[in-house]
This record gives structure tokens, sequence and C-alpha cells, in this order.
């Protein structure tokens, strides 16, 4: 298995890899999201891009 640090959640800090060629995140504008902060934030999701968000506020729905 091949595993590649891209970088951290912009949210949460926590390292976010690429596994065998797959982002185990999402990026939007630049800025990767690990997949537990994009579910905490789904709600938010069509009205707010990860760049809007400071890094360590994650919104609790």
């Amino acid at each position: 298995m091949m595993r590649e640090l891209v970088g951290p959640c912009v949210c949460c800090a926590k390292d976010v890899y690429c596994t065998d060629g797959f982002l185990n995140g999402i990026v939007d504008e630049g800025k990767i999201l690990c997949f537990d902060c994009q579910e905490k934030r789904k709600s938010d999701w069509d009205t707010k891009s990860i760049a809007e968000d400071e890094k360590g506020k994650c919104t609790d729905t």
C-alpha cells in the first residue's frame, strides 16, 4: 500500500493522506479538509467554502 502525506486539514490540523492514488479528504479552493470535518460541516457545504473557515473552527452540526 502506498501512502503519501498531502497536508493538514484546515479545520482540525489532522494529517490528510493520499492512499494508493485516492485522497482521504477533499480539496476546495486549494484548501484540504479531512472527511471527518467535512461531515461535521455538511449542512453549510452549499453556502460556505472551506476557504471561508478559519483554522480550528469546525462547524458542529
